[in-house]
């Protein structure tokens, strides 16, 4: 059996190896680094992927975040509403544009944002949603919109771990990062479509928006040395581009491994009581970023020392709410109520699941939990 991995790039790349190595030397030979033809047919072909308008490319996914509220307009002092339980660039973007994270919870089952919570901390300092597709299953967006529209307020969805998902709107189906007024997502390597470095993407069908983005990420410049406004410095380079767009035409036969992972796994828990395997909710489709339990009576750090004694990783995503967090402390958040949120950081483990993984490695993983939890029943 080979070694077991969370993310097994090394055999995805061998995989594709070939068209990876000679689109690589072609970069290197046109010397193209950046903003060379790679990224704009990378950024055409992820717009006709994603049924949107605008892509535009920049250097990581929270780069992406920060990129789309600057765009926003939004000023100090104005509120952002987004979930605890997420990776922390999606809130700390809020935070350094000097913008106020109010935290939400999220729902017990999708892990995402709540939406019946975000109505009830709605003020007028309200000027933006951030929920997040977290572990690959999307947010109800469909509500989110809803209110969003209600009450006059942008919607930036983190899709870095969702890219791929689909969404059935009553007008047909969506990919989840170009339901919101802007998406975003991150191209770490190993996220579900990720290079081979950092990289990210933000998404839009808004024509002005798109413009004023596209100025945000290249010093504020609306043509070469005349700068609209304060902007950053994002990019895609070259290199990374030419692998995304090989990895692009592989994405939708990654996530269909993975999904064939997560089926795997749910019909082995099925059988433990203590074990919640993830919810695919009826309004998406879940790309398995990770494979999340939630475990109920089960000493769940207990498990996680186990796995690794037996060459098994797993991973706690995330044990620290935003809200709990030093850097939030002077926004009084961990005077916040979040019940499902840190009920939540206390019982989650994510099990590996990758393109790659092979049946052994699969049987390894579930007896060693099979054992452990007879044991310790």
């Amino acid at each position: 059996m080979k070694k077991i991995q969370m993310v097994d790039l090394i055999t995805q790349y061998q995989k594709i190896k070939p068209a990876v190595d000679s689109a690589i030397t072609g970069v290197l030979e046109t010397a193209q680094f950046i903003n060379g033809p790679e990224v704009k047919a990378f950024q055409s072909e992820l717009e006709e992927y994603l049924g949107v308008n605008h892509v535009i490319p920049c250097a990581n996914g929270t780069d992406a975040l920060q990129i789309a509220l600057m765009a926003l307009g939004l000023k100090p002092g104005d509120e952002v509403i987004t979930p605890s339980f997420t990776f922390i660039a999606t809130t700390e973007v809020i935070a350094l544009l000097g913008l106020k994270p109010i935290f939400v919870d999220v729902d017990k089952d999708t892990f995402c944002i709540n939406a019946a919570e975000i109505e009830a901390a709605i003020t007028p300092n309200t000027k933006a949603i951030v929920p997040v597709h977290l572990y690959g299953q999307s947010a109800n967006m469909e509500e989110i919109m809803k209110i969003a529209e209600k009450h006059n307020l942008f919607v930036i969805e983190d899709n870095a771990q969702a890219i791929g998902g689909d969404y059935h709107l009553p007008s047909g189906d969506v990919k989840t990062g170009g339901i919101g007024h802007v998406g975003c997502t991150s191209f770490f390597p190993s996220k579900n479509l990720g290079c081979y470095g950092d990289g990210g993407a933000i998404f839009t069908n808004d024509d002005a928006l798109a413009e004023e983005m596209r100025m945000v990420v290249n010093h504020g410049q609306s043509k070469r040395y005349y700068h609209d406004r304060v902007g950053v410095n994002s990019r895609l380079d070259s290199i990374q581009a030419a692998v995304l767009r090989i990895k692009l035409r592989e994405l939708d036969n990654y996530i269909n491994a993975r999904r064939k992972v997560a089926d795997h796994y749910d019909r082995f828990f099925a059988q433990f009581s203590g074990i919640k395997t993830p919810v695919r909710g009826p309004e998406s489709r879940h790309v398995f970023h990770q494979y999340t339990l939630t475990l109920e009576g089960i000493d769940r750090d207990a498990l996680n020392a186990y796995l690794a004694e037996k060459d098994i990783p797993s991973m706690i995503y995330y044990p620290v709410p935003a809200h709990r967090q030093e850097m939030f402390a002077s926004f009084g958040s961990a005077e916040t109520e979040l019940p499902v949120t840190d009920w939540l950081t206390q019982r989650v483990l994510s099990l590996p699941i990758h393109t790659e993984m092979e049946d052994d490695q699969l049987e390894y993983i579930c007896s060693n939990i099979a054992e452990f939890i007879n044991v310790h029943a």
